[in-house]
């Protein structure tokens, strides 16, 4: 039986590369094509609703990077706490993390796009002075509320921001990876210092632009509409999804003699099981909690926001009351009674409810981003865009996801699959419930 001194040993004596790397290129050239081919849907649009590609865009970035953002606090938060447990997982995240200045990237045309677009195709409307507003009178320019957040709602000051989240998020990304691959190669147990102080400061830089980023890219879709835990319900989302993503990622590894075969344990999905169905509760609550406050407080400027995804102007279940039962069933009851039970959270069984959850993780983007108010005419008329796919949400979904796969394999070739020199690896490789 091999001893946690000849894990590292064998991991010390491999090169830190392997057949990680092989295919690693093919998943790029999958990505680029699938982006290229969002790009041009993006740019011959919809006649029927010219704003749902860039929605699709949003969509399909938004859940990759949901996912590396749950990652990135993971990272932060079992640096915090000193987590000896999760020495072997984390190094799975600092793959993963690499991708973020890709994303960053990826983001960008639907920036520019949004800027320089004319007319009913950009998903913000507060961008276009001269849009119709929908359940109102006038233009966006005329309408009161957009005229009191307008320091905020600026073109100028938004691109300001996308590049604010994106220089934190990838900024503490890099700070991260480089001083625990500096550590595998010089045993530095400064870094860890470095790391834990990076990581107090770090979480309250992530949190500040997650936060910000939820209310610019989904909130501000809707812009009549206040809520102050939007943001806490994209955390514990991006939670959610990191933790399944992290599952999946770790049952790969943990096939592949240059990965994670015969160093990780059964405990360690056991754990990561756990954390999912605190998170699952924790979704749960905020999600609720925004609902039971704006139901009770009965508030036309929030209630809308609910009501549309509800009914119909005729008072009739429209196709978003449906997707809602199936958040509340599918999203929280059966994940939470599943994740109850010991055996649930080991093998293929925990594989299973990964997969589950990041589905509805996807539909609960949904949820949040597509339904808007769309404005018929200039006396207050309106649609409400229903539940759909388009093209659009599928190549980016691919192109994009393309693209992380190869981000966390491409660190994952050139880097040893667990930080051999952590002063807590041994903990991490012995680790037992």
């Amino acid at each position: 039986m091999s001893t946690s001194s000849d894990v590292i040993s064998n991991t010390t004596a491999a090169s830190g590369t392997g057949k990680l790397g092989d295919k690693q290129n093919r998943f790029l050239y999958a990505g680029l094509i699938f982006i290229a081919i969002s790009a041009g849907l993006l740019l011959l649009g919809s006649a029927d609703d010219p704003t749902r590609p860039f929605i699709g865009w949003l969509i399909g970035i938004s859940f990759w990077l949901s996912i590396l953002i749950g990652m990135l606090f993971l990272l932060m938060i079992w640096w915090m706490f000193d987590a000896g447990w999760a020495v072997i997982v984390r190094r799975q995240l600092e793959h993963a993390v690499s991708a973020f200045p890709y994303l960053g990237l990826i983001f960008l045309p639907l920036v520019l796009m949004s800027l320089f677009t004319a007319g009913d195709g950009v998903p913000w409307i507060w961008m276009q002075g001269d849009s119709l507003v929908p359940a109102g009178h006038g233009t966006v320019a005329e309408d009161v509320l957009y005229v009191s957040k307008s320091g905020f709602l600026g073109q100028g000051f938004f691109v300001v921001r996308y590049v604010i989240y994106f220089a934190v998020w990838t900024g503490l990304a890099l700070l991260f990876r480089k001083w625990s691959f500096d550590m595998d190669r010089t045993g530095d147990h400064a870094n860890v210092h470095r790391s834990r102080k990076l990581a107090a400061v770090g979480l309250f830089l992530c949190a500040f632009a997650t936060t910000f980023a939820a209310i610019d890219w989904f909130k501000s879709l809707n812009y009549h509409w206040f809520s102050t835990m939007y943001g806490v319900w994209f955390f514990a989302a991006s939670m959610r999804a990191a933790l399944s993503a992290t599952v999946l990622a770790l049952f790969y590894m943990a096939t592949r003699e240059d990965g994670l075969k015969g160093i990780i344990k059964p405990v360690h999905f056991y754990l990561i099981g756990c954390i999912m169905l605190a998170f699952t509760v924790f979704w749960a609550y905020i999600s609720f909690s925004q609902y039971f406050l704006i139901y009770n407080a009965n508030i036309p400027e929030e209630t809308f926001w609910y009501n549309m995804r509800e009914m119909n102007a005729d008072g009739t279940k429209n196709s978003w009351w449906w997707v809602s039962m199936g958040l509340i069933f599918m999203h929280f009851f059966f994940p939470f009674l599943y994740l109850l039970w010991y055996k649930n959270k080991f093998s293929i069984r925990l594989r299973f409810i990964a997969i589950w959850i990041l589905v509805f993780h996807l539909l609960d983007l949904y949820w949040n981003i597509v339904p808007q108010k769309l404005a018929t005419d200039s006396h207050g008329g309106y649609t409400v865009r229903q539940f759909g796919f388009s093209w659009t949400d599928l190549t980016m979904f691919i192109g994009v996801g393309a693209v992380v796969i190869w981000a966390f394999l491409k660190s994952a070739a050139k880097e040893r699959p667990i930080p051999i020199r952590d002063p807590r690896i041994e903990e991490s490789i012995n680790c037992h419930e």
